[in-house]
C-alpha cells in the first residue's frame, strides 16, 4: 500500500490546457473515486498517475517518491482498463501469469499467486479457458486478477464496468468493493456513474473542466454540496433547483421564486435582503402533502417499484418529488407539496457557491 499525492498537476495539449493545477492527497489503503462528466479530465489525471500521459507541470508522488519521470512499469501500480485488454491467444492462467513471467519470477511463485488470485475472484473453474469463452464479467475479473497477482502498491481502474449490462455492473461493483476490503490496496477509480461512486468510494473527488469541485465522503457530497454543479450532478433524480431571491422584510426569512412563490426558510446567517439565490431541495425532501404550502399540477408519474417519482412544475421550473408510498395520483391532478425546511440549500446565483 502507498499514498498517492498530486501537487499542482497541469496537463496541456499544445496551447489547450485540460487539467488546471490539481492538488489531491490519497490516503494509504483508501478507495478514491474520480467522478465527473465526460471530458472533465478524470481519465487524464488517472493516466498521469499511471505514467501513461506525460505531466505538463506539477508532481505526482507514490509514497514519498516523485514519479514524474518514472516508467509506468517501475511505479509498482496496476491498471484495469475499460476494454479488459486481455491476450486473446492466451488462457486465463496465462493472461494472469504473463506479467510475472516477464519479471522472471520463479514458477512456483507464479503458480501460487495465480491460484490465490483465482480463488479470490472465483476464477478457478476458468483457468484453462480463453477470453472468447468467458462472459463480460468473467473477462473483467481476469483483468483484475492479472493486476492483483503483481501485488501493486496502487490499483488504478479506468471505467472498468462501462461495457457490462446493468445487472452485471451491480454484481461487479460488489465484487470490486469486497476485493478492496480484503486486500486494502490503495485504489483510484474513474467513473462518470454516480451510483458507482456513491456505493464504492471512501472518498469522492468531483471534477469539472479540469478542476476539482469538491472532495468528500459519499454522504458529505450528497448532503452538503459546495456549489450548484455538485448539487445538480449528484443524486438521481437530481436536486430540485429554483431561482429567486431572499426576502428578509417579512419577519422570518423566506425565499421568493422568480415567479413570486414564497417559501419559508429556517434562520441562517449569510443572507442579505434581495440577494439573488437558487434554492435547492432533494426530491426525497419534497413531500406530497394535502396541507402543504405549495401547489402545482402533476405532469408525469414514474413508478420504479420501491418508490414513485412525481414530476411537476413551479413557476415554469420542472421539479420532482419522491415518495415511497403507493399512490394513485395521475397526470393532470392538482398537487399540494411540503418541503423539509431544514433540508433546504441556498446557493448564491452569482458564484454558484453554497450559502451556509
Amino acid at each position: 500500500m502507498a499514498t498517492v499525492t498530486v501537487r499542482d498537476v497541469v496537463k496541456k495539449y499544445g496551447e489547450l490546457q485540460v487539467v488546471h493545477g490539481i492538488n489531491l492527497a490519497i490516503g494509504e489503503g483508501s478507495f478514491v473515486v474520480l467522478l465527473g462528466p465526460s471530458g472533465c479530465g478524470k481519465s487524464t489525471l488517472l493516466r498521469m498517475i499511471a505514467g501513461l500521459e506525460p505531466i505538463s507541470g506539477g508532481q505526482v508522488l507514490i509514497g514519498d517518491r516523485v514519479v514524474n519521470d518514472v516508467h509506468p512499469k517501475d511505479r509498482n501500480i496496476a491498471m484495469v482498463f475499460q476494454n479488459y485488454a486481455l491476450y486473446a491467444h492466451m488462457t486465463v492462467r496465462q493472461n494472469m501469469s504473463f506479467s510475472l513471467e516477464l519479471r522472471n519470477a520463479p514458477k512456483a511463485e507464479i503458480d501460487k499467486k495465480v491460484a490465490w488470485a483465482a480463488s479470490v475472484l472465483n476464477l478457478e473453474p476458468y483457468l484453462e479457458r480463453y477470453p472468447k469463452q468467458l462472459s463480460g464479467g468473467q473477462r473483467q475479473r481476469v483483468a483484475m486478477g492479472r493486476a492483483i497477482v503483481r501485488n501493486p502498491e496502487v490499483f488504478l481502474f479506468d471505467e472498468p464496468l462501462s461495457n457490462l449490462d446493468a445487472k452485471l455492473r451491480v454484481q461487479m461493483r460488489t465484487e470490486i468493493k469486497e476485493l478492496h476490503q480484503r486486500l486494502k490496496t490503495t485504489t483510484v477509480y474513474v467513473t462518470h456513474d454516480q451510483i458507482e461512486a456513491m456505493t464504492m468510494a471512501d472518498v469522492i473527488v468531483i471534477m469539472r473542466n479540469g478542476h476539482i469541485e469538491q472532495v468528500g465522503s459519499p454522504l458529505e457530497v450528497y448532503d452538503r454540496p459546495e456549489n450548484l454543479f455538485v448539487a445538480e450532478f449528484i443524486g438521481s433524480p437530481s436536486m430540485n433547483l429554483i431561482p429567486g431571491k431572499i426576502d428578509l422584510e417579512a419577519g422570518a426569512p423566506r425565499f421568493v421564486s422568480s415567479g413570486g412563490t414564497p417559501i419559508a426558510l429556517a434562520a441562517r446567517p449569510g443572507l442579505t435582503h434581495g440577494q439573488p439565490v437558487v434554492l435547492g431541495i432533494r426530491p426525497e425532501h419534497t413531500h406530497i402533502d394535502a396541507t402543504g404550502e405549495l401547489s402545482s399540477t402533476v405532469a408525469v408519474v414514474e413508478p420504479t417499484g420501491p418508490e414513485t417519482h412525481v414530476y411537476f412544475a413551479i413557476d415554469g421550473k420542472d421539479l420532482c418529488a419522491v415518495t415511497r408510498e403507493r399512490t394513485t395520483i395521475a397526470p393532470g391532478a392538482p398537487l399540494r407539496l411540503r418541503l423539509d425546511t431544514d433540508q433546504i440549500h441556498i446557493f448564491d446565483q452569482a458564484t454558484g457557491r453554497v450559502v451556509r
